[in-house]
């Protein structure tokens, strides 16, 4: 059975879904406590929804060292 294709989820809804405020997001990137985003053209990028919805799992203990870079 395949699983259905990743999307990618713009900041407006990263930040809807997760209620992060856009300082808060970018912060917790830095610290590596949120999916970093993927870039998908040259001023644009994206933060794959899959990634994006683990972290809602367990916001208080991620950590992008915990998951293994996808392609």
């Amino acid at each position: 059975m395949m699983s259905p294709p990743d999307r990618f989820l713009r900041l407006g809804d990263v930040l809807d879904r997760t209620g992060l405020s856009r300082a808060t997001l970018y912060r917790k990137i830095q610290s590596g406590t949120f999916p970093r985003q993927v870039r998908l053209a040259e001023r644009c990028c994206g933060w794959r929804e899959s990634a994006v919805t683990e972290w809602m799992r367990n916001p208080i203990f991620y950590s992008v060292d915990d998951f293994p870079p996808q392609a």
